[in-house]
């Protein structure tokens, strides 16, 4: 019986990664892709260094055809995709005057019409076998906009838009598509560098999300009887104002 396979768009070095390294613990196939496939060499040694399995694949997330390939290739090559989880950011800040039809674009792209397309990817090849699990990333953005956040906000309403009718139509069929709503900043050199306040504010160690923290919850979606599953749920630290 082929090796039952999760597969991560967007699995860079902290929240994708460490999903991946979650369900390899668990004897997943980690399937890892982004656009620059070379720069996923060190998870790729960290899961296979623990006993897991795992395969690295560059693709763009916005490009129908490389994303089809993608999943065909995998489940021809490696097994069946049993859960799918979208995980491309595109959290940029402008003033309105200063986002320009280019960037609007570029983050629509990357939040929605990626999430899109590998939501019916995943759906295509599940729905041959009436089970499997879909997750979206989402953000503080997916449910409020903030000033300088137009084009984040605005392709993070539609990925939870898209994630909400997919779970309205596929879960009847036995698909299980949630959407996670990441409410704080995670402790990530992205953070540490863009947003200095947000580390001078808090002292404590634990006062950011963890990306191993963030997986935990993505497994446990995952393993969640049908007769009590959850669409979204919103993860924030202790210390976050909401």
């Amino acid at each position: 019986m082929a090796s039952q396979t999760i597969l991560v768009i967007g699995a860079g070095d902290y929240t994708g990664g460490a999903v991946a390294r979650r369900f390899a613990r668990e004897g997943y196939v980690a399937c890892l892709t982004r656009r620059h496939g070379d720069k996923l060499a060190p998870l790729v040694e960290q899961i296979r260094a623990d006993g897991g399995q795992a395969h690295a694949f560059g693709s763009d997330a916005r490009r129908e055809e490389q994303v089809a390939g993608l999943f065909e290739r995998i489940e021809r090559d490696i097994g069946p995709i049993e859960v799918c989880v979208y995980n491309v950011g595109g959290n940029v800040r402008f003033p309105i005057l200063e986002t320009t039809a280019r960037v609007y674009f570029k983050v629509w792209e990357m939040c929605a019409l990626g999430a899109f397309l590998a939501g019916r990817e995943a759906a295509k090849h599940m729905l041959k076998r009436g089970r499997g699990t879909i997750i979206f990333t989402g953000a503080t953005a997916s449910l409020r906009g903030a000033a300088g956040y137009a084009a984040f906000a605005g392709g993070k309403h539609a990925k939870r838009a898209l994630a909400q009718s997919m779970a309205r139509e596929l879960g009847p069929k036995g698909i299980h598509v949630a959407h996670v709503v990441i409410d704080g900043g995670i402790d990530t050199a992205f953070i540490r560098e863009s947003r200095p306040d947000i580390y001078e504010a808090r002292k404590s160690a634990d006062a950011l999300l963890q990306p191993d923290a963030i997986a935990e919850t993505y497994w446990q979606i995952h393993k969640q009887p049908r007769t009590a599953w959850t669409f979204e749920t919103d993860l924030r630290p202790w210390s976050e104002t909401w």
